[in-house]
């Protein structure tokens, strides 16, 4: 369900599937008021891809631009209500599985009907879009590469090298969040280095933030008492996050060292299939009793100011939003040394890159269990990072910098 059905400034309604005219179609772009950026994505839902997405379009300058958010899946309203900015277009497609293109006419109509004057795909679910906007004459067309998909974990993958390579004349500006995800473009798919940005993630460091007195508690937490410790980790529960993988070095921590059980606890926060397996590893292991898994919360900085250290154990990471959330609540972070958690994570002063296996991970968390201190001040760095280079500031200030140029090569300029 479109969770919001407003009349955009060019005068065109859209709900779901079906958008009907209600002023005429303009013969030229407007460029009379804001410019309209339509961001397209699989499916707006929880997650850092569309986290990022929901943070762009509250901040960047309402008086330079405005927005359309186009799921090819669906748009979850639950999620949708994060955007507080008005006038925001949400559009469900209820794309079948299998290919983008046998939607490419609807797609056509519906760049015809908003008239965007920039298209903005994300990831390669979403990079075939950028042909019916090309078709439908967008001026400006943007693709973003923000992480890694399951069956490609490090972008070798011959087949997604090609399609990109065939989409290339299709896409006026490519984005990459990581350097990782930066030299896949400009490596094999042949993206010449200046068609390509590099724009980091950025985080709110005001509402994610270390609590004033210590350890705040987690509404519903068993845990939390003084004198235990929390590790925990956050996200979807999906194969390439890997959650698993946290809850066997538990299971084996546990098992090395039992004295430990008085006063380790682990919290693994998020929904998916993941969640059942994970649970199964830690009744398997006889330590069900000392962890906490609610599924999905809503209240993440809450759940992050109740934590003591964060683990991202995924197999493939672009710019973790999740990574970012945890270092501004001053937390030090265990994450894979994969994709764009280096880019994050400095080795040795906010945390630690490890192998994604589960001998590393366990004796990571021993050394913090039995040194805790160290542990905090590894968060206290994390904080410092956050607060001087992921700054949500700069990165809306990067992507306003972006589509103002690319706007501008089309002759076209956002109202100061």
């Amino acid at each position: 369900m479109h969770p919001r059905a407003l009349i955009c400034n060019c005068g065109v309604r859209c709900r779901g599937e079906q958008f009907t005219f209600v002023a005429p179609l303009l013969t030229n772009w407007d460029i009379r008021c804001a410019m309209l950026i339509a961001h397209i994505v699989y499916r707006f839902d929880t997650g850092g891809l569309e986290n990022g997405v929901v943070n762009l379009i509250n901040r960047l300058p309402a008086g330079r631009y405005r927005h359309a958010v186009v799921a090819l899946d669906r748009v979850v309203p639950e999620f949708a209500a994060r955007v507080t900015r008005p006038n925001v277009e949400f559009v469900s497609l209820h794309k079948p599985p299998g290919s983008t293109r046998h939607i490419f006419p609807q797609l056509w109509r519906l760049f015809r009907a908003l008239r965007p004057a920039v298209v903005h795909t994300r990831n390669l679910a979403a990079i075939d879009c950028q042909i019916p906007a090309w078709a439908a004459g967008v001026p400006v067309r943007i693709h973003g590469e923000h992480g890694r998909d399951v069956g490609d974990l490090d972008g070798s993958n011959r087949k997604n090298q090609w399609n990109r390579r065939l989409l290339r004349p299709f896409v006026q500006h490519w984005v990459a969040l990581s350097h990782d995800l930066a030299g896949t473009l400009t490596g094999p798919v042949g993206v010449p280095a200046a068609q390509v940005s590099r724009i980091c993630n950025g985080v709110d460091s005001e509402r994610f933030a270390p609590p004033a007195g210590g350890r705040a508690p987690i509404p519903g937490c068993p845990f939390g008492d003084h004198g235990q410790w929390l590790v925990g980790t956050a996200g979807r529960m999906q194969t390439v996050k890997n959650q698993t993988l946290l809850a066997q070095a538990f299971v084996a921590l546990m098992a090395r060292r039992p004295d430990l059980q008085t006063r380790l606890r682990l919290v693994m926060v998020g929904e998916g299939p993941l969640r059942a397996q994970a649970q199964a590893v830690l009744e398997a292991g006889g330590c069900a009793d000392l962890a906490w898994l609610p599924g999905e919360r809503a209240d993440m900085p809450t759940v992050m100011r109740g934590l003591d250290a964060f683990v991202m154990p995924s197999l493939a990471e672009g710019i973790s939003n999740t990574i970012l959330e945890a270092m501004a609540s001053g937390l030090p972070v265990l994450a894979t040394a994969v994709g764009g958690n280096p880019d994050l994570v400095a080795e040795g002063q906010t945390g630690h890159l490890l192998a994604p296996e589960v001998e590393p991970l366990t004796a990571a968390l021993l050394r913090w269990a039995d040194d805790p201190d160290a542990a905090a001040a590894a968060g206290r760095a994390a904080r410092t990072r956050v607060e001087r280079q992921f700054s949500l500031q700069a990165m809306v200030g990067a992507y306003d910098e972006l589509y103002s140029a690319q706007l501008a090569r089309q002759g076209l300029q956002p109202p100061r």
